[in-house]
């Protein structure tokens, strides 16, 4: 059952903004569903309940992040008609309400957790509680202007879990072989037998993987046009389809921004900072450096791209993430026109500050 926890307390008001009345619960749905386009909730997910919070009326109750909690929340914010639900990414627990949400048809949209918290302290509000969250995700939500995201399927989802559990296998498989490098004899036969385990495991991964990329056309043309590439294997092939769905939807700047190999400037006054690549999508960054690698030197528009920047006196650091952002651009354009790989088409134009990150 839903619990109220009370009104929200704002200590400060952007400029031009009525202040929230002190409601409760239920009392104030029928009038916010009078202005439904206007009204935003901000939901805080715990491991065990979830806390709401309804923007402009200031609703604010805590729910069971059970399976009957989270039908009587998707009923009630249904009979809201709220113009957007936000909620943020919180390593999974979101999953399940997100889905229920976008299977009822209520809009919903998944955030960065650190941009909301920046988003509190830059309006003085320090204090940090489950309530004081969630009435901040639904401010940042109306401030920002977040959109709804279309909900993946569930084929979707479950290549992306599939992917994330070869993520980690392969992560234990790493740490027990550095284990066994310093562990003595009578603990090394056991490593060696998790070890085998391990593998197995990662092969079964990487059949069914193959197998369910096989069963969708989609899925197996992208599959086609990825591999066409010199230097794409199998693992950025899965976390590209898993992970980077807008991957042909976006210019070459929003697709390079989103992944975070796109050079971001420091420049205050008359200083000219160093620019440098963080943020975006870590797990695809990630995927991408061993490809690259491999790319630089069989793939002959990233081995000459890659040679003219060290010729231009670039670090071969810089010129390797200049080459993941090559290599993530050809990616994004080959499935935008649905095209295989041709060399002739991508020639390297002369560098420019944006090759330098």
């Amino acid at each position: 059952m839903d619990r109220p926890v009370g009104s929200l307390q704002e200590p400060e008001q952007l400029p031009g903004h009525r202040p929230a009345r002190i409601v409760q619960g239920r009392a104030v749905e029928e009038e916010v569903q009078a202005d439904s386009k206007q009204v935003f909730v901000g939901i805080d997910v715990s491991k065990d309940w979830v806390d709401v919070a309804v923007r402009p009326a200031g609703a604010a109750w805590r729910s069971a992040h059970d399976e009957a909690g989270v039908q009587d929340l998707v009923q009630r914010l249904r009979e809201l008609r709220p113009r957007l639900v936000v909620l943020e990414a919180t390593g999974g627990y979101e999953v399940p309400l997100v889905v229920a949400l976008g299977t009822a048809k209520v809009p919903v949209a998944v955030v960065n957790p650190r941009q909301v918290r920046d988003f509190a302290r830059s309006l003085g509000k320090l204090a940090k509680t489950d309530r004081l969250d969630a009435a901040a995700i639904a401010h940042f939500g109306e401030a920002s202007g977040a959109v709804a995201q279309p909900l993946a399927t569930t084929e979707a989802r479950e290549l992306e879990a599939l992917v994330a559990r070869r993520r980690q296998v392969i992560q234990m498989k790493v740490a027990e072989q550095q284990r066994r490098q310093r562990a003595l004899p009578v603990v090394r036969q056991r490593i060696d037998r998790v070890l085998a385990v391990l593998e197995q495991e990662l092969r079964d991964l990487d059949g069914d993987l193959h197998d369910r990329l096989r069963q969708s056309p989609l899925w197996r043309e992208r599959e086609n046009l990825l591999r066409s590439v010199p230097g794409v294997g199998p693992a950025l092939t899965f976390t590209l389809l898993a992970g980077l769905p807008e991957l042909g939807t976006l210019n070459r700047r929003q697709i390079a921004a989103l992944v975070g190999v796109a050079p971001l400037s420091r420049d205050s006054g008359k200083l000219r900072g160093q620019r440098a690549c963080w943020g975006g999508r870590a797990t695809v960054r990630a995927a991408l450096y061993m490809p690259t690698l491999v790319a630089v030197r069989h793939n002959p528009v990233l081995s000459a791209f890659y040679e003219r920047l060290l010729a231009a006196g670039k670090p071969k650091k810089v010129a390797l993430t200049a080459c993941m952002r090559k290599l993530l651009t050809i990616l994004n354009v080959m499935l935008r026109r649905d095209d295989h790989w041709n060399p002739n088409l991508f020639i390297c134009k002369p560098l420019t500050t944006q090759d330098s990150c």
